[in-house]
C-alpha cells in the first residue's frame, strides 16, 4: 500500500521512516515503554534505526503493517507511535507507545481513532483489535476512549520477555464509528 499521511485537529501521523530514529531511540529509554510493550530491552540505537528504516517502510510495502510517527501539527515533535497491523483477512490490530512528555493530552486517544477510521475506510479492515497485558490501565484507558469495546481477558496470551502474561482484549467495529462495513456482519442472537 502507498504510505499516508493522516490530519487530525492537533496532530500529523506519518509513515515512520528513518528521520524518526532518534526521537524514537529517545522515546524507548522509558521504563514504561519497555515494560508494557514488546520493544526490546535494553532499547539499544541500532533497535531505533532497524525500526524506522526496515520495519516500518516494509510494512506499508507488503501491505502488512502500517505504523506511524504521531506528531504535533506543526510537525516538530514525535508525540507517539501507532500501528495498524494486518491479522488475517479484513482484521488488524492496533498498537501504540506515547512518549512520555506529551501523555496525558488526549493526543494518544486522537490519533487511535483517526488511526482506526483509515483502516476501516481504506485497508479494507472489518474488525480491529485492541490488546495489551493485564494491568496497562494507560493503554486500556485509551482504547475505552476510542470506542474499543472490551471483550475479556485472555488468559497467558501474550508472551513478554520470555514469560506468559494475561492479556486483555477489545475490538472496534466499522458499525462502532458509524461506517460501513466491507463485509455484512450477523451479530449473534440469543
Amino acid at each position: 500500500m502507498e504510505p499516508v499521511t493522516l490530519t487530525t485537529e492537533r496532530l500529523l501521523l506519518r509513515p515512520v521512516g528513518p528521520e524518526h530514529a532518534d526521537a524514537t531511540y529517545a522515546a524507548c529509554q522509558d521504563p514504561d515503554i519497555q515494560r508494557w510493550t514488546t520493544v526490546p530491552s535494553p532499547y539499544l540505537r541500532e533497535h531505533a534505526e532497524s525500526f524506522t528504516s526496515n520495519f516500518g517502510p516494509d510494512g506499508w510495502r507488503n501491505d502488512t503493517d502500517y505504523t506511524f510517527a504521531v506528531l504535533t501539527a506543526d510537525d516538530t515533535a514525535l508525540v507517539a507511535v501507532i500501528s495498524v497491523t494486518r491479522r488475517g483477512p479484513g482484521l488488524a490490530e492496533l498498537g501504540f507507545w506515547a512518549v512520555k512528555e506529551h501523555r496525558g493530552n488526549g493526543y494518544m486517544t486522537e490519533a487511535a481513532s483517526a488511526a482506526a477510521r483509515w483502516a476501516f475506510e481504506h485497508a479494507a479492515v472489518d474488525r480491529l483489535e485492541w490488546r495489551a497485558v493485564v494491568g496497562n490501565e494507560a493503554s486500556r484507558a485509551v482504547a475505552l476512549r476510542a470506542g474499543f469495546t472490551m471483550e475479556g481477558t485472555l488468559r497467558s496470551a501474550a508472551l513478554h520477555r520470555g514469560i506468559r502474561l494475561d492479556s486483555w482484549l477489545g475490538a472496534l467495529l466499522p458499525s462502532d464509528m458509524g461506517l460501513p462495513g466491507v463485509l455484512p456482519h450477523l451479530p449473534a442472537q440469543s
